[in-house]
């Protein structure tokens, strides 16, 4: 159908310390690194040509997934010295485009989960004869994102920054992070130097008389830039509420990889994922969490919505909700950890040293 572009070179601080040795699109979502999704999705869609524009911790990419032929794909890696912006990591992979100037070049923002119709996104862009063609996605309080309004037709009217007021929100429509480029337009975008696709090359492109379209698709649609928002994406996939063909099993309350050990007695449900070598005891208690590989949960502990790193422990009885323990970490017996808290590398909490309530 079409060739792609992924960005990947996003930092992830947000998701920090899951992104301290593994770059946001390669941290595990139901088992397997988040990227994996996307590509077993644009490749369900038809694509089978992928440049990934990649920057932070960019040598990790290519010993994962080689050349791509273990998903039926071709991948091929742009790593930027120095970062260039959405708009300037495509204008710098644009030599490995195999298109013709007036064919659709997709181009997708690497920690995007979505149920987007890939397909309809592409048809809509060719039909309509765009010059670039957006994924927009509705959402209940649109002021922490940039709007997006369209007319009658699906044509994008403007560019508008996160609105300040009630009055300058003009519509529930936001950027979703997925577009149709024709080739020829990434072309334009200035390069070496840092561009911003959302408020330098779309409001430009508009302003200069080029037909954007904007294409609204409710499906399922999540910005896991956020620990509770990865962890909840992940969950939604083993659920199967979020679409992918890269789960690796059936979707259900949980899924634990072949190599870990879940003792019987213990509970797993909410679209829990159990890594591989990964252990849970027994009496534990685990819900819409992700334990990733060679980590322990000792017995009697309960976590919720919470992320555990790599050969991270928990101790027994301890108590964690919607928090994050980064690889390696080792919380010790009978802690609790509310919402938010983020535990280090490598980090050491003793037993019983940090509680929310008091002892019964």
């Amino acid at each position: 159908m079409t060739e792609a572009i992924l960005l990947v070179g996003g930092k992830g601080t947000r998701l920090r310390p899951l992104t301290v040795n593994t770059p946001k699109p390669m941290v595990p979502a139901a088992g397997v690194p988040f990227l994996t999704h996307q590509l077993a999705r644009a490749k369900a869609a038809g694509v089978d040509h992928i440049v990934l524009a990649t920057s932070y911790l960019a040598e990790v990419f290519e010993p994962y997934f080689g050349d791509g032929s273990r998903l039926g794909l071709h991948l091929e890696y742009v790593t930027e010295v120095e970062p260039l912006g959405t708009g300037g990591a495509i204008r710098n992979v644009a030599s490995r485009l195999r298109s013709g100037p007036d064919e659709p070049v997709l181009i997708f923002n690497g920690d995007i989960l979505t149920g987007l119709d890939i397909q309809a996104l592409v048809h809509e862009h060719e039909t309509t004869g765009a010059d670039v063609s957006l994924h927009l996605s509705r959402v209940e309080d649109p002021r922490v994102y940039g709007l997006v309004p369209t007319d009658g037709t699906g044509r994008v009217t403007a560019f508008l920054e996160k609105p300040q007021t009630p009055e300058e929100i003009v519509t529930d429509q936001i950027n979703a992070g997925a577009y149709v480029f024709r080739r020829s337009v990434i072309d334009t975008i200035p390069t070496g130097r840092p561009v911003s696709v959302e408020r330098e090359t779309f409001p430009d492109l508009l302003s200069s008389g080029a037909h954007l379209q904007g294409m609204v698709d409710s499906t399922y649609w999540l910005d896991l830039g956020t620990p509770g928002a990865f962890v909840r994406g992940s969950a939604d996939l083993v659920l199967g509420r979020a679409p992918s063909p890269g789960v690796p099993g059936r979707c259900g309350d949980s899924l634990v990889l072949a190599t870990a050990t879940v003792a019987p007695g213990a509970k797993l449900t909410g679209g829990t994922v159990v890594g591989e070598g990964a252990r849970v005891g027994e009496g534990a208690r685990v819900f819409g969490s992700t334990i990733l590989d060679g980590a322990v949960i000792e017995p009697g502990a309960v976590i919720t919505d919470s992320l555990i790193g790599r050969d991270a422990r928990v101790g027994a009885r301890t108590v964690l909700t919607g928090a994050v323990i980064g690889d390696g970490a080792h919380v010790g017996a009978d802690n609790e950890l509310q919402t938010g808290v983020r535990i280090w590398c490598e980090a050491k909490i003793p037993p019983s040293a940090v509680r929310f309530s008091s002892d019964q």
